[in-house]
Order: C-alpha cells, then structure tokens, then sequence
C-alpha cells in the first residue's frame, strides 16, 4: 500500500508541473499588466515609473526567467506579494482557504449522506413512485442553475421568512457570542451556502448510484448470494453496494475541481470571504501572484482528490489489494 501511495504521488508531480507551466503561460499572457491597475489612478504617471514598478515586482524579465523565479520560491511556499495590498500571498490564501475547504467538505458529505441511499433505494424498487419522483427532482436539480436557486432561498428563508442569514460568515456582534452560540452562528450562516453547494451534486451522484447498484445487482455472484438463501440486506448492502461504489469513488474523485470552481459563484452570490471569491477579484486586479496561487492549490486540491479516491479502491475492491 505505501509502496502504490508512493508511485502515484511521484506521477503527480510531473502533472502539476505541467499545470503550473500552462497556467503561469496563459496568465501572463493575457491582456493588460498589474502596474496598469497601480497607475490608471494617476493621470501623471509616466512610462518610466511604470518601467520602474515592473522592474521591482521583477516583470521585465523574460516569461521563461519569471516563471523558474516563481517556480523555485513556491517549493518553499513563498508566492509572493500581492501587487494589491502589498501583502505575502501566502497569508491570504490562509485566511480565505479554511472557508471554502469546509463549504466542500460539508457539501460533499452531504451529498453522500443522501445520494447513496437515495440511489440504492430506487435501484431496489426500480419503477416505484420514490424512484418515479426522484427521477423527476433529478432533471429539477440538474436543470436549476446553483446562483438562481441561491437567490431564491436567500428570498424565501432570509428575507420573507426570516429564518437564516443570507451574508457572510458571522454575525456583526459574533465576537460577543459564547462558544455555543458561535457554533450556532456560524451553523446558521452554512446552511444556505452549504445547500446550494450539495443540490447538483445531489441530483448527479443519486443517478449515478442507482445506474451502478442496477448494475451490481445484475451480476452472477449478486444471483450466487441469493441462490444462497443470503438475506436481501445482506445481499445489497454487502455484496452489492461494495461494488457499486467503486464508479461512485471515480466520479466523486473528478468532481472536486467542480466543487471548487462553483465556490466562485456560490462566495460571490452570498458574500464569503473564501478563496473562489478571492481569485475573482485577483482577476480583475491583474494580481498575478494571487491568481496563479489560487490555480496551484486549486490543482494541487483536485489531484489530491483523485489519490484518495485512488486509496479508496484499495479499501473497497479486494481485487486491488491482490494485484
């Protein structure tokens, strides 16, 4: 087992290095430089002090030059300063990225919690009316758009109702809070962010689990276990499921990146402070150090994501461990 972690963390270091060229490439690239935000401001800058800003921040060396300089200061998780405020990227990345990493990971929860079972139950009763209906949310949830239905529920539950926050992370007077009372807040200020996070997945991953558990459930040692006299439980929950899964790992693997790009939208429409919302507004400042911090860990996050699920098969297929 650790000699396979190994291998597979050796295979990912080629791919983020081959990400980071890309994305250092296409940044830079782009249209418009960081000191044209620093001086548009000042109608009475000149060429030379735009030259010179670009000579500190170290912008009128070559692509190539740049790009081995950032290289070899993110190994030791320096990415710079932020041509914003001045500030270590680093430092903000820290603040923003607790934020977001929780919203993912109470949505991805949430979307096991629910879409599993849902899936298993209407492999089971295939043709009732719970897997009739849930056929229909499905196509309801695939078809709503995350930022529309998050303005719906912030209308509903947090304007007409009253019932939960539909800003930020905290209250204004959060600081005055007991623990308890933090832990409420902050649960209160969750639910909405963390809803509109789970209910695409949720509608995806419940397919995906009825399609695989029909699948399963078709297989001659499923047929076996019956022949067996086997409990229906134990044939499903057993026999069944722990195949099931393994596509359910798979896909849950490569939908990390889309969870952490639906933090854009999901940060920006409730006003988070987290790390989607940051590269969005990186973007428009042509912060290049920020921008590109964000893309590293973004990929970083996402090949991550497919080494666990990759470990998972280990757990869950005992043919892994075999070979």
């Amino acid at each position: 087992m650790i000699t396979y972690i190994i291998k597979r963390i050796l295979n990912i270091i080629p791919v983020l290095l081959g990400i980071t060229i890309i994305s250092f490439a296409v940044v830079h690239l782009a249209p418009g430089r960081p000191t044209d935000m620093m001086l548009e401001l000042n109608p009475k800058a000149s060429q030379e002090a735009q030259a010179r800003l670009e000579e500190i921040f170290g912008l009128d060396k070559p692509l190539h030059t740049q790009y081995i300089n950032w290289l070899k200061n993110i190994l030791f998780m320096d990415f710079g300063i932020s041509f914003v405020d001045r500030r270590p990227v680093i430092n903000k990345i820290l603040e923003r990225m607790p934020i977001t990493i929780l919203i993912n990971l109470l949505a991805i929860l949430t979307i096991f919690i629910f879409s599993i079972p849902i899936g298993i139950k209407s492999a089971v009763n295939r043709g009732s009316f719970f897997d009739k209906s849930t056929t229909v949310l499905v196509f309801i949830g695939f078809a709503t758009p995350s930022f529309w239905l998050a303005l719906i529920l912030m209308s509903f539950f947090g304007v007409r109702l009253g019932w939960l926050p539909v800003s930020g992370m905290a209250s204004l007077d959060f600081e005055n809070f007991s623990h308890l009372g933090k832990f409420i807040d902050l649960s209160r200020h969750l639910i909405l962010p963390v809803l509109v996070a789970s209910i695409g997945g949720l509608a995806g991953f419940s397919r995906y689990m009825r399609q695989s558990m029909l699948g399963a459930m078709h297989q001659d040692y499923v047929r076996t276990a019956r022949a067996k006299g086997l409990p229906e439980r134990e044939v499903i929950y057993r026999h069944a499921l722990r195949n099931a899964l393994l596509p359910i790992v798979t896909i849950m693997g490569l939908s990390i990146p889309g969870l952490i790009s639906g933090s854009v939208i999901l940060e920006s429409v409730f006003n988070i402070p987290g790390m989607g919302r940051l590269i969005v507004e990186s973007v428009f400042t042509r912060d290049y150090n920020t921008i590109m911090a964000g893309l590293v860990i973004g990929a970083f996050l996402t090949l991550a994501g497919n080494l666990l699920a990759d470990i998972a098969y280990f757990y869950i297929d005992p043919r892994i461990k075999t070979e």
